[in-house]
This record gives C-alpha cells, sequence and structure tokens, in this order.
C-alpha cells in the first residue's frame, strides 16, 4: 500500500496562494477592483482574512499577482502564436487569429484601466506597474529580433522601439476593442506586415 506524502508547509502556502488569486481573480472582474473586498475573497476562497495577509501586502499587491496571471496568458498566447511552424506570413496569421479572440477582453481591460488609475494614489502600484511594463516591453523586443532573425528579415526600426509601438498599438486596440466589440483588430497583423514589408533580406 502506497502512503502519499502529505504536502509541505510550502506547498500548502503555493496552494492558498494559488487558491486566493484565482478567487481575487473572478471577483475582480466580475465586480471590480474598488467593489471587492480582502474579506470577500478570504470568505469565498475558503480562508480566513488572516490567509490572505500571510501571502499578500494588501488588496494592492494581490490584484497584480491576478493582472501577472493575465499578462502571463496573453504573453504565452503570443509567443506561441510566433512559433508555430510557418513562415513569417504564416505566424502573423496565427497571431491575428490569438488577437481576435483575446484582444480586448471587457472585464480584463475595464479591470486594468481601473487599477491603473490607482497608480496616482499609490507609489507601490505606480512603480510595478512601470517595471512591468519595461519588462514587457524588453521581452517583446527579443522575441522580435528572434523572429525576425529567423525570417531573414532586416528591420529599419530598432526592436525595442518596434516593441514599443506595437504594444502601445495592441494596448489601444484592446481598450477601444473592449468598448466596440466589432473593431476589426487585423488592422494589428496589418501593421506588423506593414513594418516587415521590404525589409526582407
Amino acid at each position: 500500500m502506497t502512503v502519499e506524502a502529505r504536502p509541505t508547509r510550502a506547498e500548502r502556502q503555493a496552494q492558498t496562494r494559488e487558491r486566493l488569486i484565482e478567487v481575487a481573480r473572478s471577483l475582480f472582474l466580475a465586480d471590480g477592483y474598488a467593489a471587492t473586498s480582502l474579506d470577500k475573497v478570504a470568505v469565498e476562497a475558503g480562508f480566513s482574512k488572516g490567509a490572505v495577509y500571510s501571502n499578500f501586502a494588501g488588496k494592492e499587491e494581490l490584484c497584480m499577482a491576478v493582472l501577472d496571471t493575465i499578462h502571463g496568458e496573453q504573453i504565452e498566447g503570443v509567443v506561441a502564436a510566433f512559433t508555430v511552424d510557418a513562415d513569417l506570413d504564416g505566424r502573423i496569421d496565427a497571431f491575428a487569429t490569438w488577437a481576435r479572440e483575446k484582444l480586448g477582453h471587457p472585464r480584463w481591460t475595464a479591470l486594468e484601466v481601473e487599477f491603473a488609475a490607482v497608480a496616482r494614489q499609490s507609489p507601490y502600484v505606480a512603480t510595478e506597474l512601470v517595471k512591468r511594463h519595461r519588462a514587457l516591453v524588453s521581452a517583446s523586443a527579443d522575441l522580435i529580433r528572434r523572429v525576425t532573425e529567423e525570417a531573414g528579415v532586416d528591420l529599419d526600426l530598432d526592436a525595442h522601439k518596434a516593441a514599443t509601438a506595437l504594444l502601445s498599438l495592441g494596448i489601444g486596440l484592446g481598450a477601444m476593442r473592449s468598448l466596440d466589440s466589432q473593431l476589426d483588430v487585423d488592422v494589428f497583423a496589418e501593421t506588423m506586415r506593414a513594418l516587415l514589408r521590404g525589409a526582407q533580406r
């Protein structure tokens, strides 16, 4: 008879943290940041409020963790699109498919906008958002360099600047699409093609 090992304290804490993020994500997306209290998160997750504070310094840090999971999923989708076994046009097509399905999710966008407003009063939030944005630009620039190198493309624009421009376009389109679901997001992929047109070696 095999006896299953009991989870360690670190494993239990990791499970608790994961559960709290899962529940907080659901509540933040459904009700918004301001309307969601830590008490409600704790109750819905089946823990005490103390369990929340043993994992997060407060609601700001918890929401940051929720946004990190959302951003992580988005990044995985983009990377998957640009690593499919296809030429550059095929990869852009795969990205366009991803954008049609994922870009501008109304609840995600509403949460991001609401939480970004918190940065006006919270130096912690402002600093953390800037840190994450810079990391995202850097990672996107690395992806652009890799993809263009594999495709034999020399960009006239520096990869970091290209990443900044494309991310800005994506964020703007996402915000607009959250209000107008009929917005044509294929313009994102077409902008990429235009950026690369004539740059083929």
